[in-house]
């Protein structure tokens, strides 16, 4: 099926019809009507790759995440590919689980598909795949990993500040003995939240003791951590965890062994998912706005009008939430 034979059934032109499929506003409502009912009858599908090899705009955008099984990067996409879909747009996600050699071959795939924009909301970013990027003159959003250049966008996460305040919110309740759960603690973005506990903790007292331990970003990474960090004998009265999902499979691992929380551990997540509401407990934790970055992300690739912002860097704030997985430690 070619587009010939749209136009032929449609009797237009095939400059007609392309300019159908394109969305341009010239063509009278009935004309389209026409044109759309031929395509379907047809069954055509057009080739958007060699549109776009042609000189056309392309209207896909691609999207590279470090963990989808991890309901908080998940989040970020369905509102990117939902605000995408309302201005016309597709999205062509990867998932890279962490992998340095995954995302370089998913950034090159994006650059040679010649995406109208990409989004890499990962961890581990290097500086040569920055480059290329930048090469590449392809819009960019990069998400916790470089400043802006001049056509890479970038927001940031201010984690200290969310970090912090778990920390200060249980020392205040008598906590003394910290744990930490993260994974990937080589990565620049998972590194801080793991060095900005171990900081604050011992900003209010050296004799405050912390301890960590890591596995896999999955409910059952967070299950063999907290199993780790509770081995040997050492038993916090609070446990910070790098995100909402470790955190949960923790929870799960201290009720096995018969730990009550937050009677004889408190427990602590990062992210605010919907899952770490409806866990049991209800999680502490500290709110990220993924709705908003979605949409920034969204605002910078495919504005719904003038140009995209160019070389800006959208700091987000989080903001911490106070639930049943938390509370005084034990004897106080």
């Amino acid at each position: 099926m070619n587009l010939e034979e749209v136009a032929r059934r449609a009797k237009v032109s095939t400059a007609t019809v392309s300019r159908v499929l394109n969305n341009a506003t010239v063509v009278k409502s009935s004309t389209r009507a026409r044109v759309l009912k031929a395509v379907q009858e047809l069954k055509y599908h057009p080739n958007l790759h060699a549109r776009t090899l042609a000189g056309g705009k392309s209207r896909t955008v691609g999207v590279i995440m470090s963990n989808l099984e991890n309901p908080y990067f998940f989040d970020i996409y369905k509102t990117i590919e939902s605000r995408a879909h309302s201005r016309g747009h597709e999205v062509v996600v990867a998932n890279t689980d962490y992998r340095p050699e995954q995302l370089a071959a998913s950034v090159q795939l994006m650059i040679g598909r010649r995406m109208a924009g990409i989004a890499t909301v990962v961890s581990e970013m290097d500086s040569a795949l920055v480059a290329e990027l930048q090469e590449s003159q392809v819009p960019v959003v990069f998400y916790d990993a470089r400043g802006p250049n001049p056509n890479i966008n970038n927001i940031r996460l201010n984690y200290k500040p969310g970090v912090e305040r778990v920390v200060e919110y249980l020392h205040s309740v008598g906590h003394r003995r910290f744990g930490f759960i993260g994974h990937h603690s080589v990565l620049g973005p998972l590194n801080e939240r793991q060095s900005v506990v171990l900081e604050t903790v011992l900003r209010y007292s050296p004799s405050t003791e912390v301890r960590t331990a890591a596995d896999s970003d999955t409910l059952e990474g967070g299950r063999q951590a907290a199993r780790t960090l509770f081995s040997g004998g050492y038993a916090p009265t609070a446990v910070i965890c790098v995100n909402d999902i470790m955190a949960v499979g923790a929870l799960r691992e201290l009720r096995e062994h018969g730990l009550r929380v937050p009677q004889d551990v408190s427990v602590t997540g990062f992210d605010n998912v919907k899952l770490s509401e409806f866990c049991s407990p209800a999680l502490t934790t500290v709110h990220i706005p993924r709705e908003r970055i979605g949409n920034i992300i969204c605002d910078c690739l495919i504005p719904e009008s003038g140009p995209p912002p160019v070389g800006r860097e959208f700091v987000i704030d989080p903001e911490f939430v106070l639930r049943e997985s938390t509370g005084p430690a034990p004897g106080v």
